[in-house]
């Protein structure tokens, strides 16, 4: 385990149910709170909702992942925009199914881990930021590959950048094994996260406008 996950495990601890990566906005947004209320308590109050809002979007629960055996989870908690067969040449390199989630403002969105497996491909690509509801902006957009390498095969998750998302957070890296269900990152602000596993391997089990629950809702099951 590397000194960097060390130090998110005790942040979680110290601040617990909050993303390390939130702790700065929400420490600005209090400062500023601060600052506006020792000028006029009136004017501290759109930076205490702010900060309230921030808190909210960066919020982490503890979840304990269902981890069947038979099914992959969903990585993200959100809305099912498609469900589409693809030819994935990035790390999968077949035919695969994709399974797009997209991540409003009021989502939960810390990304998980679909399966227990170990990284073997990982890549940041550069981008635009277009609105994450657009079922077209991937490729295009700013994206995150994460390839895991599980019992049952390869599976690629795809963190996509968003209107209002401009950094991507991607914990693991190469060789670093996971856990079914295991924070793996977050998308800063709104987003989508997408699934993409081989046709031969299992099979979807949501439809879109489907809610779905990070490392809580069975989005595959193994054929």
């Amino acid at each position: 385990m590397t000194s960097d996950h060390h130090s998110q495990v005790k942040a979680r601890r110290i601040f617990p149910g909050i993303a390390i990566e939130g702790l700065p906005f929400i420490a600005g947004g209090l400062a500023l709170t601060g600052l506006s209320a020792a000028y006029n308590l009136r004017a501290a109050l759109l930076p205490l909702v702010l900060t309230g809002f921030l808190t909210c979007f960066f919020r982490d629960p503890e979840r304990v992942a269902a981890e069947e055996e038979k099914f992959l989870y969903a990585p993200a908690d959100g809305r099912v925009m498609f469900v589409e067969e693809v030819d994935e040449t990035r790390f999968i390199k077949g035919p695969a199914y994709r399974i797009a989630i997209f991540l409003s403002i009021f989502n939960v969105h810390i990304n998980r881990s679909p399966a227990a497996g170990v990284v073997q491909y990982r890549e940041h690509v550069p981008g635009n930021f277009r609105a994450a509801w657009q079922p077209e902006i991937e490729p295009g957009n700013e994206c995150q590959y994460l390839g895991l390498e599980t019992p049952r095969g390869p599976v690629l998750i795809t963190q996509v950048a968003g209107l209002l998302a401009r950094r991507i957070v991607c914990r693991p890296q190469i060789d670093e094994e996971v856990r079914c269900g295991e924070r793996i990152g977050l998308i800063k602000f709104s987003s989508r996260t997408d699934l993409i596993f081989p046709r031969t391997m299992a099979r979807p089990l949501v439809t879109p406008d489907m809610s779905v629950r990070g490392a809580i809702t069975p989005i595959g099951a193994y054929l």
